[in-house]
């Protein structure tokens, strides 16, 4: 999934009391407060665009397959209701910037793409492929989103894309029937963590299940230990590579992730199998069998809500979350990514696209159908589908500015964001091989040194 990953430059770090706050009124997601949640004027969100686009031809790229692709595709129809364009989906493939270079040389650049990464913006941007966004889209971004969410979209003061689609990506969701059977309940901290994963193993179910086959599964993995363990100035440093990845912070977040990786009897599957396993089945895995899942619990974002909407759990009763642990009494991390719609090509149809995908017009379609988070503080709560999803949605919106975005996503998507490459292979390795600590940081290192020089040169 790709809102799942990819660069991003402003995640987000909540400080543990604004999560406690509202942790406690949820007893479950995620971020905390801080002002900008109320809508300023929400009749000032609504768009529809006015000008017909009758003839129009619109081509949207983007990675999503599935149910994402299947869901925005919703969006883009209702889309052509309002204008008369005809809007085509374009699979693409990760990582999408290559791509869209290909489709550049070749001459035949879609219109819009959604870019999973600040990274991949910053490039595309550095390349002088993406247009500015036109009036009616920054009306709409000034009327609907924080500065923190419309900074994320601009490069060198120049705004060229729309964060459609936001993902909090510190949640743990729980098979409820496993955890009433082996006594367990919610853990708060890494330490209870991996004590409720124990008791839940001596209970007879594998207790924790990965999709370490994705590598930017495992990426979030360390971004939320390391943000918790480290604190969110190391992490935006790491993020920027202003300090190595031979740091000894970085031994340290990986020191504890093997507690858990170093266990195989606690991975469904085991080692092999936790690196065989996609991220889809990792979550469907967990809600499937009813008390006797492969895994009882997975790791990953609120869009997790997608996959488990394939099995037959029902989110709320059989299927819950908890907050990603603190770790050694550091903050309770929440990571943020997102994808931004950006525009290859300055047509009327491209920019009446960009400013309707700011709209909570927009973002209401995707919500109530579920697995979907907007980052639009003017799209009505009451849109999602449960109270989990709607909980989550408030708590993002309702941290305003304060908020780190997912580390991967804001380094050179070379290092970053490409399957079999840079940090994603490296953490599979260390995955496969979890006590060789200082050897998983000089791959990181010397990975991460060769983007970086890479970027910097382009």
């Amino acid at each position: 999934m790709r809102t799942t990953l990819r660069p991003r430059k402003a995640a987000v770090t909540i400080t543990a009391l604004t999560a406690l706050t509202a942790l406690s009124a949820l007893a479950l997601a995620a971020c905390g407060g801080g002002d900008g949640g109320a809508p300023e004027d929400p009749g000032k969100a609504t768009s529809t665009p006015g000008s017909s686009l009758k003839g129009e031809k619109i081509e949207v790229a983007a990675v999503w397959t599935g149910p994402e692709q299947e869901n925005f595709t919703k969006v883009l129809e209702e889309f052509e209701k309002r204008t008369g364009a005809t809007v085509t989906f374009v699979p693409a493939q990760d990582p999408i910037v290559n791509f869209l270079g290909t489709k550049i040389a070749g001459g035949s650049p879609p219109d819009v793409a959604m870019l999973p990464q600040v990274g991949a913006i910053q490039q595309a941007a550095a390349q002088k492929w993406l247009k500015p966004v036109g009036p009616e889209a920054a009306a709409q971004l000034a009327a609907n989103y924080s500065p923190g969410w419309r900074s994320l979209g601009a490069v060198d003061g120049t705004q060229y894309g729309v964060y459609f689609k936001a993902a909090n990506k510190s949640l743990v969701w729980y098979n409820t029937a496993v955890f009433e059977n082996a006594g367990a309940t919610e853990p708060k901290t890494w330490k209870e963590f991996l004590s409720t994963a124990e008791t839940i193993s001596a209970s007879g179910v594998t207790p924790v299940s990965v999709g370490g086959a994705d590598g930017w599964t495992l990426t979030d993995w360390f971004e939320n230990v390391y943000l918790s363990q480290a604190g969110p100035a190391k992490y935006d440093q790491l993020a920027k590579h202003e300090i190595k990845w031979t740091d000894p912070s970085v031994a340290a977040a990986l020191t504890t992730l093997a507690e858990l990786f170093g266990k195989p009897a606690l991975l469904a599957g085991g080692t092999s199998g936790a690196l065989q396993t996609e991220y889809p089945v990792s979550v469907t895995q967990t809600f499937t069998g009813g008390d006797q899942p492969k895994g009882a619990m997975v790791f990953e974002g609120d869009f997790a809500a997608v996959n488990i909407a394939q099995t037959e759990a029902k989110i709320g009763t059989d299927a819950k979350a908890f907050p990603f642990p603190a770790v050694d009494g550091g903050i309770a991390p929440v990571v943020t990514a997102g994808d931004a719609a950006v525009a290859l090509k300055d047509t009327k149809g491209a920019q009446a696209l960009l400013a309707f995908l700011a709209s909570p017009d927009a973002a209401r379609i995707w919500a109530a159908e579920g697995g979907f988070l907007s980052p639009n503080k003017n799209l009505d709560p009451a849109t999602y589908p449960n109270d989990v999803q709607r909980e989550i949605a408030k708590a993002l919106v309702g941290a305003g500015d304060n908020f780190r975005f997912d580390m991967s996503d804001q380094m050179p998507q070379s290092f970053g964001g490409t399957p079999g490459k840079g940090e994603w292979k490296a953490l599979q390795d260390f995955l496969k091989n979890p006590k060789d600590v200082a050897g998983a940081q000089a791959r990181l290192e010397a990975d991460a040194a060769k983007a970086y020089r890479a970027a910097a040169k382009s």
